[in-house]
């Protein structure tokens, strides 16, 4: 069974550093990631821990295997949460540990992931059952998120689904290989809609970038999993523990070092190129072109109504000062970037666009600015330009840990000021919110114009 577990090992494992790879600044990615990652780790250790019927790691998986279920209820939490401000978050993080709270206690009680079933493990599947349940009701009752109902319903499905099979694959209350078997085809499942989701917030395409990373990741699985199977298949029983660490560590290493190419990449970089930040900075634009490239969609503005268009405006502001996000953007297809390219007869590459785009929004945000004079005021006519240009075209992080006016200017000190002593957090996002939907009425009206 060792080369079934390897497949769901491998298959997880992508899937995590895939979600965590597009972007780890997100925390649904983030939380989609240590889900799939620690699931891949169960299914590794528990195949180590057959072949060994060590009682320890039985001891250790019974706590591992409540990761899944805690770190996919956290991710229903965040994309059934209406509004982003500090309670929300303090509540999420609250409902959360008293999950896990619950979930350790079960894993005490049962002691091992051994059978038969005890109080314990009964406990541990309520910790992920009901709350994952409760947060789908809730979701379905009061949708938060600009997708389809049966999307949500779907993807709380599937982690419902796994995170009851990750207890029951061990108590052996299944034959392994149906189990492992029918939880790898949900994990690849549950990776997909969760990519998909995110690209859909992001107007990004998906089906080149994904296809390509697993392509890659498939042959690196081969190349290196392959060579320990044959000595799985070929050593006696007192080599098979050695080997079947070796071929899950193995694994683990060469999807990493593939899929996460690029930050290590990066990370080469600075050691290498210390002296050199400009070298470091082009490099870096370099390789997000290259990856925000197969991102790209076809036909991007086709058929666009004007709600996804004021999303994907939203979104293109918020990515103001990321070239290698712009670039993917929906956005750089305007035919007013096209237009702005002619006129100063610059070549039609991914990367003038994402800064053509850049250069557009710059000048629409610019003309919200109110004409009473002045560069800085704190009346209504000035809310959707302020919040806007100071945090995006100047980058007056107000509300950043442990931020300061440092390094502004006079009016962009005065504009951090006002920012932290009188406009909430909320507000401010709200006062983003409709100053893009201003802008996208205008670039959709540009569009419209231009476009037969």
């Amino acid at each position: 069974m060792a080369g079934l577990s390897a497949i769901v090992f491998a298959l997880s494992w992508w899937l995590g550093l895939y979600l965590l790879a597009r972007d780890p600044r997100k925390p649904v990615l983030v939380l989609a990631a240590a889900g799939l990652t620690s699931f891949a780790v169960v299914v590794a250790l528990d195949a180590v821990r057959t072949e060994t019927t060590s009682g320890l790691l039985s001891q250790i998986e019974i706590y591992l295997v409540a990761l899944p279920g805690i770190s996919w209820f956290a991710v229903l939490l965040e994309l059934s949460r209406p509004t982003e401000t500090w309670r929300s978050r303090v509540r999420e993080i609250v409902l959360v540990g008293a999950v896990a709270a619950v979930a350790f206690t079960g894993a005490a009680l049962a002691g091992s992931v051994d059978g038969p079933l005890r109080a314990g493990h009964w406990v541990m599947f309520a910790a992920v059952s009901l709350p994952s349940l409760g947060a789908m009701v809730t979701a379905v009752l009061r949708p938060a998120q600009p997708v389809p109902v049966v999307r949500f319903v779907l993807v709380a499905t599937l982690f419902f689904a796994l995170g009851n099979a990750i207890l029951v694959i061990p108590l052996g209350l299944l034959p392994s290989w149906l189990a492992l078997a029918s939880t790898g085809f949900d994990v690849a499942l549950l990776g997909i809609a969760v990519a998909l989701w995110d690209a859909f917030d992001e107007g990004q395409a998906l089906r080149a970038d994904m296809l390509r990373s697993f392509t890659a990741t498939a042959v690196v699985a081969v190349l290196f999993g392959g060579q320990v199977g044959i000595g799985l298949a070929v050593t006696g029983a007192s080599g098979q523990i050695a080997l079947t660490v070796l071929l899950f560590t193995s694994l683990a290493i060469a999807i990493a070092i593939n899929v996460l190419a690029d930050p290590l990449a990066g990370v080469l970089d600075r050691l290498t190129f210390s002296g050199s930040p400009g070298l470091r900075a082009e490099r870096a634009a370099l390789r997000g072109t290259e990856a925000a490239l197969p991102l790209r969609a076809g036909n991007p503005l086709e058929d666009l109504d004007d709600d996804t268009f004021a999303r994907l405006t939203r979104r293109a502001l918020g990515h103001y000062g990321d070239l290698s996000k712009l670039v993917a953007s929906p956005l750089t297809a305007l035919p007013a970037i096209d237009a702005r390219l002619a006129a100063r007869g610059a070549a039609d590459r991914p990367l003038e666009r994402a800064n053509e785009l850049k250069a557009l929004l710059a000048d629409r945000i610019s003309a919200l600015k109110p004409r009473e004079g002045g560069d800085f005021g704190t009346t209504e006519q000035w809310r959707h330009y302020n919040s806007l240009y100071f945090p995006y075209v100047v980058g007056v992080r107000a509300y950043a840990q442990n931020a300061t006016a440092a390094g502004l200017d006079p009016v962009a000190r005065q504009a951090w000021q006002w920012l932290v002593t009188e406009v909430p957090q909320r507000s401010l996002h709200n006062w983003q919110n409709a100053a893009a939907r201003v802008i996208a009425a205008d670039l959709r009206g540009g569009t419209l114009a231009q476009v037969p």
